[in-house]
């Protein structure tokens, strides 16, 4: 009897008879691309009062990339994991109608840039599937990716701030006409690559070597030193660029993973403490972040929170149901289409509308963290980890942010922003997951048998000469 989804047989035979669900995914993605057909005709019809040649233009264009992406799946991870991919898709298409309705009513060109990007990003996300075959060769290049990563997120600080400097933060680098990118969003990937494979390596030192204080066992300084140089470093050099999200991001990156490795909640506890007397002395020395709380407190007296305000009033105006695709007033909010575009789907969706994306934002992380627990390898079980973690924090951080709960810091939401940087950064986050997940459901080959000697009683007796 064999399995479903599998068929009987050994060797390399019942491995390429394995249900690889490449159907499934397909099918999803035309479902998706259904649905963001659909959600363009509303914004058309209801901007236009018609639907434009340009419409068909978008349809084809989201078809034709995402049905490349799926054949670079097919051909090199056949075995990943066949929802992950829709649901980027479905989050990006979303993203690319709001984008879409936002041009209309700003008269705009972003969401044809935002193709381009996206063009991009398929591209650099076939070759991350096609080059690396296995995701545990990157642990061999930790230590470079460590030291790239650091220096990428350094990069727009040393530069002269003409060419670095966004709305009074030095995160970016700018090509002219061309563009802008932001090398923290690759910095990331790189130094959660770096971490993943330090703390496995050092995953024992970490509960049996050092000293105990207030009766933890903390490793010994020389084994912790490079983790907590670069972790220092990176939210450091975060906090000098005035990148207070990303400071955050890579805080939580590396306490989750920490926490991963050691399963000791104790490393949460004093993480979450050192948080707090950083966010204490911040708010106490660093004027931006004192703005920000003080918008957070009070952002309709505050004469810096008119951006948080005017977010506010769209999701209070947006209620349960939504004012509907294309009926709303998101393009009164400033960056309705990057930082605040989650208030600009709460405002034309609804609450309603808003609880689906974030449910398909969880859905996607649990794909994730369910390839990360079933890969057999620690490395692959603690970079797949940190990569579905980073999508969730992300999400709150924003999501948080524009709705009040926390102060704002700068981040956008992963698919559904406009942005270049962070989809090409995203897009090569969702290969790599799906290289652990490849990993992680391809069966193993039996190993062949080896020839079993006959017991000793049942051996055949020899005669042997005794030389002389």
């Amino acid at each position: 009897m064999s399995l479903p989804g599998t068929s009987e047989g050994t060797g390399s035979s019942a491995v390429s008879q394995v249900n690889t669900r490449r159907g499934t995914e397909l099918v999803l993605l035309v479902i998706s691309a259904v649905i963001v057909t659909f959600a363009i005709m509303l914004v058309e019809i209801s901007q236009e009062n018609t639907i434009t040649r340009q419409l068909f233009y978008y349809g084809a264009a989201y078809l034709a990339l995402f049905g490349a992406a799926h054949f670079a799946v097919r051909k090199w991870a056949p075995y990943a994991d066949p929802l992950i991919l829709p649901l980027v898709a479905l989050l990006n298409g979303l993203g690319l109608v709001m984008i879409h309705r936002i041009d209309i009513a700003k008269d705009t060109e972003y969401a044809v840039r935002q193709i381009a990007w996206l063009a991009l990003s398929l591209v650099l996300f076939a070759l991350v599937l096609a080059f690396i075959k296995d995701h545990r060769t990157l642990a061999k290049y930790s230590f470079t990716c460590g030291f790239v990563g650091l220096v990428l997120l350094a990069l727009p600080g040393l530069l002269p701030s003409a060419i670095s400097e966004v709305n009074g933060a030095k995160l970016w680098i700018k090509f002219g006409p061309l563009g802008q990118v932001q090398p923290s969003e690759f910095a990331k990937i790189l130094l959660m690559i770096f971490f993943a494979s330090f703390l496995v390596s050092k995953r024992e030192l970490f509960t049996t070597a050092g000293r105990k204080f207030l009766n933890v066992e903390l490793p010994r300084p020389r084994d912790l030193m490079p983790m907590l140089v670069a972790w220092v470093a990176a939210i450091g050099i975060g906090v000098l660029e005035k990148d207070l999200g990303t400071s955050l991001l890579f805080f939580g990156i590396v306490l989750v993973m920490l926490y991963i490795a050691t399963e000791r909640a104790i490393w949460v506890v004093l993480g979450l403490s050192l948080f707090a007397l950083g966010a204490f002395l911040a708010f106490q020395t660093v004027t931006r972040v004192q703005s920000r709380v003080n918008v957070w407190l009070d952002p309709l007296h505050h004469e810096d929170g008119y951006q948080l305000k005017q977010a506010l009033y769209g999701l209070g105006s947006g209620g349960i149901g939504g004012s509907g695709l294309g009926n709303g007033s998101p393009e009164t909010v400033p960056f309705s289409n990057s930082d605040f575009i989650i208030t600009s789907m709460g405002e034309e969706l609804g609450l309603i509308g808003l609880i689906a994306i974030f449910m398909m934002y969880l859905l996607l992380m649990m794909r994730g963290l369910r390839s990360a627990l079933a890969v057999r390898d620690s490395f692959g079980k603690l970079f797949g980890g940190g990569l579905s973690f980073t999508i969730a924090l992300q999400l709150f951080v924003v999501a948080g942010g524009v709705t009040g709960l926390i102060p704002l810091t700068g981040l956008t939401a992963p698919f559904l922003a406009y942005g270049g940087s962070s989809l090409l950064a995203n897009y090569i986050l969702i290969a790599m997951l799906l290289r652990i997940s490849d990993a992680a459901r391809r069966p193993q080959t039996p190993a062949k048998p080896k020839p079993q000697q006959a017991p000793i009683a049942e051996a055949h007796t020899e005669l042997v000469e005794r030389p002389r």
